[in-house]
């Protein structure tokens, strides 16, 4: 009685050994790490650029899709100067750490004849799902330095599936029925980036403490670089400010 005791209790310990073990996972901190957090805004200084209207009287499928005139997306801002589609990122500093790449697609939807969202950041290897929810034939193509160029025909409905094995900042897209569509997808070999959106915000959280190069790009006015130094548990904040040309 007194063995079989014995094994009891060891097959307990073992048991709540196992059940207590942490499986740190790659792309997020370990559960001992005390974390950092980056967050701020991107903002525009000076005269906005005059927009470009689009015209799409060569496929009326897609200007009957727009009550009102459609411009190219290139400066977006709100009256505050708040600027979108700038993909904040850490550029050095995270050495040679590896991290688990998503199973989850990153989708494009093909709608309206546009690219929505414009810009996009997405894993290295992570599934890219692009979709064709207009009327009309689309081919989206993108034109990457890195990575396997291709160029595939969307019928209506239809959608591709796809993924970019290198980090590549960022690769234009086009589709060549359609030459006012164009859009961007960024691609990194990490997880710490963001696209701002209307308010101009980013945030860059779940940072090992470190001094990092963090980078704004623009896909007309270019690229703003800082440096910034986080300790364990820190918070910071910093803002970015792109002018006019």
């Amino acid at each position: 009685m007194k063995a079989i005791n014995l094994i009891s209790i060891f097959a307990l310990a073992l048991t709540i050994s196992v059940s207590t073990s942490h499986t740190v996972k790659a792309g997020g901190p370990s559960p001992t790490t005390t974390t950092a957090s980056l967050k701020g805004t991107v903002r525009f200084e000076g005269k906005l650029p005059q927009p470009k209207p689009i015209s799409m009287a060569a496929d009326p499928s897609c200007a009957r899709q727009h009550l009102s005139p459609m411009f190219a997306q290139q400066v977006m801002t709100d009256s505050k100067g708040d600027l979108q589609d700038v993909v904040v990122f850490v550029a050095e500093g995270l050495g040679d750490r590896t991290f688990e790449v998503p199973t989850l697609p990153a989708v494009v939807e093909q709608k309206g004849c546009m690219y929505l969202p414009h810009v996009l950041a997405v894993r290295a290897n992570q599934p890219l799902h692009l979709v064709n929810d207009d009327s009309t034939s689309h081919n989206i193509h993108p034109t990457p330095i890195n990575n396997r160029e291709w160029n595939k025909a969307e019928p209506p409905g239809s959608s591709v599936d796809e993924a970019f094995a290198r980090e590549e900042i960022a690769i234009p897209v086009k589709c060549n029925v359609h030459p006012w569509m164009h859009g961007y997808i960024a691609v990194f070999k990490h997880p710490f980036f963001a696209v701002t959106g209307k308010d101009g915000n980013f945030d860059l959280s779940g940072l090992p403490p470190g001094t990092y190069t963090i980078k704004a790009w623009h896909e007309t006015l270019g690229t703003s670089t800082q440096t910034i130094t986080l300790g364990a548990n820190e918070s910071k904040q910093i803002s970015f400010v792109f002018k006019a040309m």
